[in-house]
């Protein structure tokens, strides 16, 4: 018997259900790629290695097809199995991924960029793209001080609650920035969570006249961020910027501070990606 096999029999394994979803289906995925996609999904972004009886309650799959497309996935390299038979990510997964991270052309563009603000706050920077309702974090330069983040390039975070999320979501024209802020699912992390649609929508016009946005402790608890927006629709690029540290290290006033130097960072970045990422000379 395989270890997919052995699993699936063994039943209930006691591992924390991934992204903490607590047994919820996920909607289904259509066409064999989609779903082989779900799966990968799950595993790579599971808090703790899942196990065939996690996936098979995380994922709307029946449990043959799950069977099929898990040891796809193994016989590809794109997940691994670990001597419990939990899922972890595969090495082909892990060399893309770094791959990809590497050659990233916007974010070797900003990194200079993100280096002098990293230089001139001493606190941890962010480098983020929007992607659909969440922003993915492309670069992190951390903090130099003994307490720092635990956010992770490659990890995203909701945008609703987050200060780069938000200065990503005011660059949305207002139609597209009202579509989505209908569609979050919103969870009030803190007591400063902004948890509906008009909550968040009227931060939106704050934001767009200073270019600034601010996360007052919304997404974790005594964790505060100054963040702007840069790129736009037209250039096919919205990301974001931003200086984040630990509430009792950063005030208010601290913030307010670094506004000046959060916009001239993102406008910055803008800049190059008009020389360098822009349409090239037809002559």
């Amino acid at each position: 018997m395989d270890s997919l096999s052995e699993e699936a029999e063994q039943g209930a394994s006691g591992a924390q259900t991934p992204d903490g979803a607590g047994g919820a289906r996920r909607k289904p995925q259509t066409g064999t790629l989609g779903k082989a996609m779900e799966v990968l999904d799950v595993i790579a972004l599971a808090e703790t290695p899942p196990r065939f009886t996690d996936l098979l309650s995380e994922i709307d799959q029946p449990r043959g097809t799950l069977h099929r497309q898990i040891s796809n996935l193994i016989a590809e390299g794109l997940v691994s199995v670990n001597a419990d038979h939990s899922y972890v990510p595969g090495l082909r997964l892990l060399k893309l991924a770094a791959r990809s991270w590497s050659g990233n052309t916007f974010r070797l563009l900003a990194e200079p960029h993100i280096r002098k603000l990293h230089d001139e706050t001493g606190e941890t920077v962010h480098l983020g793209l929007m992607s659909g309702l969440e922003v993915i974090y492309l670069d992190k330069i951390e903090s130099k001080q003994t307490v720092r983040m635990h956010s992770q390039v490659g990890n995203a975070s909701p945008l609703y609650c987050t200060g780069v999320g938000k200065a990503m979501l005011a660059m949305l024209p207002e139609d597209d920035c009202a579509a989505r802020a209908s569609q979050f699912d919103y969870v009030r992390h803190t007591e400063t969570t902004l948890y509906t649609p008009e909550l968040l929508l009227a931060e939106m016009a704050e934001i767009r006249s200073s270019g600034i946005s601010y996360d007052r402790e919304e997404h974790e608890p005594g964790i505060r961020c100054i963040a702007a927006g840069l790129g736009g629709v037209e250039s096919g690029i919205i990301a974001g910027v931003s200086v984040t540290g630990p509430a009792f290290r950063i005030s208010q006033d601290e913030m307010v501070r670094w506004k000046s130097l959060v916009l001239e960072t993102a406008r910055a970045i803008e800049s190059d990606m008009e020389a360098r990422l822009g349409p090239r000379s037809q002559e």
